[in-house]
């Protein structure tokens, strides 16, 4: 049986996909996350990461999206497992 958790975009496998729950950021950080398409309450899948601390690759919406690992340990998204 599925277990609804949650975790940081960065904690996420790649392919593995849920819904953004909220971010463990400041305000200015939340405002960029919500222009670059990242809402709460919106699916969001985690398409690939950088080797070495690269970018993280997300789908949000029709757009792909690279964050920094530091920026994706700030999106908290509601995943099963």
């Amino acid at each position: 049986m599925a277990k609804k958790m949650i975790v940081s975009l960065a904690e996420m496998r790649v392919g593995e996909g849920g819904l953004v729950a909220g971010f463990a950021a400041g305000r200015g950080a939340a405002h960029r996350f919500v222009a670059l398409g990242i809402r709460v309450g919106r699916p969001i899948t985690k398409k690939s990461r950088g080797l070495f601390g690269g970018p993280v690759i997300v789908q949000a919406g029709g757009t792909q999206i690279g964050l920094g690992r530091g920026m994706a340990r700030k999106v908290m998204v509601e995943v099963e497992r």
